[in-house]
């Protein structure tokens, strides 16, 4: 008998087994469908994640790169007008000869001290003779041009410009023709 109740059994539950399985099924598709959200969304997360370090080390790197920048900009502007007394200097040394050991350390002085300000970016401006540019220069006063390829041209500086790199660190003083 047991053996009947146990066919009686397997057939009920056999019976029932369509029914199940499908129950299974969509309980299983529908866990497969959150785990894959799930998935999906921590995928996400984790590449705005990776992008957003990404944007932070750039960020970081562009500011330490122009606080250095802006610190060595502060000190160049502060040796400008070392630059323009060693041109002074030099002006009035022309008359002075070359052997003159004074005149040659002034010199020496003079060609390390411009060098090293090159190295850091330093570069001066050349406007004698150049278009009127105000985004480059200021215009100190202007005269009558002695001829008329100079009108509207650079005709004197009274104070030399400087770019530091490629940007406008002081600008030009300069005398127009007009």
């Amino acid at each position: 008998m047991m053996n009947e109740n146990e066919n009686i059994q397997d057939e009920n539950v056999n019976a029932a087994d369509p029914q199940a399985t499908d129950q299974v099924d969509n309980q299983e598709g529908n866990e497969v469908a959150v785990l894959t959200d799930k998935l999906n969304d921590a995928n996400d997360k984790y590449a705005r994640l990776v992008a957003e370090f990404d944007n932070y080390k750039k960020r970081t790197s562009k500011e330490k790169l122009e606080l250095m920048q802006s610190a060595g900009k502060d000190v160049l502007v502060k040796l400008l007008p070392v630059l323009d007394d060693f041109d002074r200097a030099m002006t009035f040394m022309k008359d002075v000869p070359d052997e003159d050991s004074v005149k040659q350390g002034v010199d020496l002085v003079n060609t390390k001290f411009r060098k090293t300000m090159e190295q850091l970016g330093l570069k001066e401006m050349d406007v004698i003779g150049q278009p009127f540019d105000p985004e480059y220069q200021e215009a100190i006063t202007s005269i009558p041009a002695p001829n008329d390829e100079l009108k509207n041209k650079v005709i004197d500086v009274i104070e030399k410009g400087y770019f530091l790199n490629d940007s406008v660190l002081r600008f030009a003083k300069v005398v127009v023709g007009q």
